[in-house]
């Protein structure tokens, strides 16, 4: 799932593509059904974990995201920062200091939509 998908979109095309059969959603393996893209991307609970937190607190250090998921390893989470940076959902930033200082943030795309405001807002 690239950087551009709006999530929101491919949960209502899903549900649109995807048949039901005695009230059980069916899914054709030859079918196109966006879910499965949803499922690839987020089907890992870091992921999701970093992205909540990331919304928790807006800016956060490597540091400060590993303490605050303590069950993560720091490879796990470098390998999970660089794939959700490279699917344009959290974003970088290098400041030039010693010892150097990195922040993440969610993307426009990261942010967007967030059930939580949606549900109690």
């Amino acid at each position: 799932m690239g950087g551009g998908s709006n999530l929101s979109s491919s949960i209502h095309i899903f549900v649109r593509s995807c048949s039901t059969d005695n009230k059980q959603l069916t899914m054709n393996p030859d079918d196109a059904c966006p879910i499965r893209d949803i499922l690839n991307r987020f089907g890992d609970k870091w992921s999701i974990l970093v992205m909540v937190q990331l919304h928790r607190h807006r800016v956060l250090r490597f540091s400060a995201i590993g303490k605050s998921i303590p069950d993560i390893s720091q490879r796990m989470l470098a390998v999970t920062l660089r794939t959700l940076e490279a699917d344009g959902l959290v974003k970088r930033m290098v400041y030039p200091e010693v010892p150097p200082r990195v922040e993440y943030q969610l993307t426009d795309d990261g942010r967007e939509p967030n059930p939580l405001d949606k549900e109690h807002g």
